[in-house]
């Protein structure tokens, strides 16, 4: 009969054992993910509609065309023809410092160029491709929704 219930007291303490360790593994992994926010570029709304029959934008009727919008999002929009259906929108604004006069990215192919520090971005993902080794936290590109009708692009966010 006591080796039935030091059997029992066994399982019971192992059951314990095993809940405690669910337990313990169940609230480290339950962390919250923080959204790390750019902390140079403030948000703009930005709705704007573009007709892709007009000339200005016939370099978006190709793949891996770009076009340059000066009238939304805060310095302009890059545009990007990722495949012949999907369209990407970028800020004009570099990412990794303050707005000021040089911070106005420039297309250059299939990359956009900061001027101050010669950043350069991807038209496709967004990511910075050089530079920002000394900085502590690089930003990638602020992304601007855009959805496809016929021949015309809405860009939201």
């Amino acid at each position: 009969m006591l080796n039935k219930y030091k059997e029992l007291n066994f399982f019971i303490k192992a059951r314990y054992g095993i809940l405690g360790l669910l337990l313990l593994s169940m609230a480290t992994t339950c962390t919250k993910n923080t959204l790390v926010r750019n902390p140079y570029i403030s948000d703009v709304a930005v709705n704007y509609q573009l007709n892709l029959n007009l000339p200005q934008y016939d370099n978006l009727r190709f793949i891996g065309g770009s076009a340059y919008v000066y009238q939304a999002g805060l310095k302009g929009v890059l545009l990007f023809n990722l495949n012949g259906r999907n369209f990407l929108a970028w800020e004009a604004t570099c990412p990794n410092h303050t707005p000021r006069s040089c911070s106005l990215l420039q297309i250059n192919g299939v990359l956009a160029q900061c001027s101050c520090e010669d950043y350069q971005y991807s038209l496709a993902n967004g990511q910075l491709l050089n530079g920002g080794e000394n900085a502590s936290t690089t930003y990638p590109m602020i992304n601007y929704q855009v959805e496809v009708f016929d021949s015309f692009l809405t860009i939201s966010n």
